[in-house]
């Protein structure tokens, strides 16, 4: 009896043990079932509200709805929802226009365009050199009247780019309204693959030898037409160089960091921090450009822009030259979804070889110079002109080496190599951002007297 009492003790004692344990396990499941639901998104609530919105449309809203743009605009609120300009939900073919953006090269007749904001005219900003549409006859201030011959005045101009796109090899019929002779002309320009004059370059002074190399945009095809331009260059016996960024929006973060690397001597030419603290450089070696720089820059020159004008600056390699400059020292990566989507979130800051954030501030310039709209002269290259040759007045330097503040900024893409096929791929991106023809940014202006 005394051993059948043992045993019922033990066995009880063992089931209540089971009994606590298991529900120990109940709870916590609730637990973490209850803190994940706290941490969704979607949670049934917010589902709830989304189905009760959907049949209010269904029911209410006159036109039809598809159900793709619904989903395209909740996820681009999502990101919205982090009320960070620089982070954006891009669909499949945002995504696609995007890297061709980043890439340089795309499929088109090789003009930018621009559209008036009180008019809706949209007309041709720039016409590349050797283009199709150079070839065609298109002319700078041409208006875009019809495409295909469909009338498109007044027509959005990212809807006018999508008509005007279209395979290689094929043609495309354009009818432009020319204002200085006021005809209308018809045109049939050859779609075909562009890849984006982003530097542009001449001898500003013959005798004296000073260069000019002007940066509109850092894409991955940049660094090749940089020393493309740079040869050029020294084949004519540069010895001295203006670099100009003024409205250069950023773009590509390898490009602009393997530029800099060619300019600059041995040491980190710009170094971001991510939310965990990790620091990453980007370094040059000991191979340079020996000779006297000064850079232009203006309050659009941002973002990749201004890591190149802030390594130069704090290398102190040269003179930044014009006005303080945009102030976007946040870097952001694009991520690829596998439905073809893709996103781009603000990763890490990212500092000036002395270690200067420059976000909301911008790179103070060495020498203060305001470029005239109202005059045909170029005030800011004048000046850069001036210190090149010797002619510098010193009390015009707007602030002292230890008062400056530098700061790049990295939208500024790193590397552009985006992979489609996997979702954890991700790439950095900088700023700038353009269409097929169409302008995002104001060109800078090169004026002489």
């Amino acid at each position: 009896m005394k051993k059948g009492r043992n045993r019922f003790a033990v066995g009880f004692l063992v089931g209540v043990v089971s009994m606590i344990f298991v529900l120990a396990c109940i709870f916590a499941g609730m637990f973490i079932a209850e803190k994940e639901n706290r941490e969704k998104t979607i949670t049934g609530r917010t589902e709830k509200k989304l189905e009760r919105l959907k049949s209010m449309i269904d029911y209410y809203y006159l036109d039809d709805v598809k159900e793709e743009d619904m989903e395209d605009g909740l996820y681009k609120g999502l990101l919205s929802g982090l009320h960070d300009p620089y982070s954006v939900y891009y669909t499949e073919e945002e995504y696609q226009e995007l890297k061709e953006d980043i890439e340089g090269n795309y499929v088109g007749i090789g003009v930018l365009v621009g559209q008036d904001s009180a008019t809706g005219a949209v007309s041709i900003v720039r016409c590349f050199e050797n283009s199709p549409a150079s070839e065609a006859g298109i002319q700078e201030g041409d208006i875009i009247y019809k495409v295909e011959g469909e009338n498109v005045s007044g027509i959005d101009v990212d809807k006018v780019v999508a008509k005007i796109k279209g395979n290689s090899n094929k043609k495309v019929k354009i009818t432009v309204y020319r204002k200085k002779t006021k005809e209308y002309i018809d045109v049939e320009v050859e779609r075909r693959k562009i890849s984006v004059p982003t530097v542009e370059y001449k001898m500003l002074d013959e005798e004296k030898k000073i260069g000019y190399i002007q940066i509109l945009e850092f894409d991955t095809v940049t660094f090749n037409q940089f020393r493309n331009a740079e040869n050029e260059l020294k084949k004519k016996g540069m010895k001295s160089i203006v670099f100009d960024v003024r409205n250069n929006p950023g773009g590509d973060y390898d490009t602009v960091c393997t530029i800099l690397d060619h300019i600059l001597p041995t040491g980190t030419l710009v170094y971001t921090v991510d939310k965990k603290g990790n620091r990453e450089e980007m370094t040059s070696d000991s191979n340079c450009m020996d000779i006297p720089v000064v850079v232009l820059q203006n309050g659009n020159s941002a973002s990749a822009s201004e890591i190149f004008a802030g390594a130069i600056q704090d290398f102190g390699a040269g003179k930044i030259v014009g006005e303080q400059s945009f102030g976007k020292g946040i870097v952001q990566q694009i991520i690829p979804l596998r439905d073809g989507s893709a996103i781009k979130l603000t990763i890490q800051k990212y500092f000036t070889p002395k270690g200067e954030n420059i976000h909301k501030k911008g790179i103070t310039p060495d020498v203060k110079v305001e470029d005239n709209p109202d005059t045909e002269t170029d005030e800011q290259l004048e000046k850069a002109v001036q210190i090149l040759n010797g002619e510098q007045d010193q009390t015009e330097d707007s602030t002292k080496q230890n008062s400056k503040t530098h700061e790049s900024s990295k939208e500024t893409t790193t590397s552009e190599s985006l992979q489609n096929s996997q979702e954890t791929t991700s790439s950095k991106n900088s700023s700038g951002s353009k269409k097929e023809i169409k302008a995002k940014k104001k060109k800078s202006k090169i004026k002489k007297k």
